[in-house]
């Protein structure tokens, strides 16, 4: 692998590209970043689809290695870097980060579809109504666990500690806050973990930045 800026191919406003932002401002890592996806170059050309076959973003060029699908994204730079904090290399701890993480990758994700893409956005297909609103209910479902979870007094999803998982969950409380279209209880420990990770300036930069 040669030794080069880190490329991120992507548009700065989609959810799974701003994980792999805020990571690397978090850790200092210099970066270029490239416009593709959704109203930018495409991800359908040939040229992109040898870097990823399944045509999604983010792609992150480190050298001679093609990177894919953000959390493997996020584990692999955290590694490389050595921040021992946010991926902890102990098995123990590091089951914690990654099983949050996984919940978000299969759980919230789906839920968001129906709650966001649907509801909100009106994106088809997910704008089927049944979808809609099973997506709210999940989402919902979802977010009390979080906030239950965070109530008994730890101040990040791990513990003590900011860890790679409070990046991709940061970004749905986030979306959490700025979804519309279905009443959302009151979570006081979710409320109070959107501010504590507010006074981090890259999370306003790529998290709380005035888009879901």
């Amino acid at each position: 692998m040669t030794s080069q800026t880190l490329r991120i191919l992507g548009r700065p406003n989609s959810f799974n590209v701003r994980k792999v932002l805020w990571l690397c401002d978090e850790l200092g890592i210099p970066f270029v970043r490239e416009d593709w996806g959704r109203g930018y170059k495409p991800t359908a050309t040939p040229e992109f689809l040898k870097l990823n076959p399944v045509a999604q973003i983010p792609v992150v060029l480190d050298g001679d290695l093609v990177l894919r699908e953000s959390h493997a994204i996020l584990r692999y730079l955290a590694t490389k870097h050595g921040a021992e904090t946010l991926y902890p290399s102990a098995p123990e701890k590091r089951v914690r980060v990654e099983q949050w993480m996984d919940w978000v990758a299969y759980d919230l994700t789906h839920a968001m579809r129906g709650a966001f893409l649907g509801g909100q956005l009106q994106e088809p297909p997910w704008n089927n109504e049944w979808f809609v609103e099973q997506g709210r209910k999940d989402f919902t479902h979802c977010m009390r666990l979080l906030d239950a979870e965070l109530a008994q007094g730890w101040p990040y999803v791990c513990g003590a500690d900011f860890t790679l998982a409070d990046i991709p969950m940061g970004l749905v409380v986030n979306r959490w806050f700025a979804v519309k279209g279905f009443d959302k209880p009151d979570l006081p420990a979710v409320s109070a973990y959107f501010e504590l990770l507010s006074q981090r300036p890259a999370y306003l930069k790529h998290g709380r930045n005035g888009l879901p």
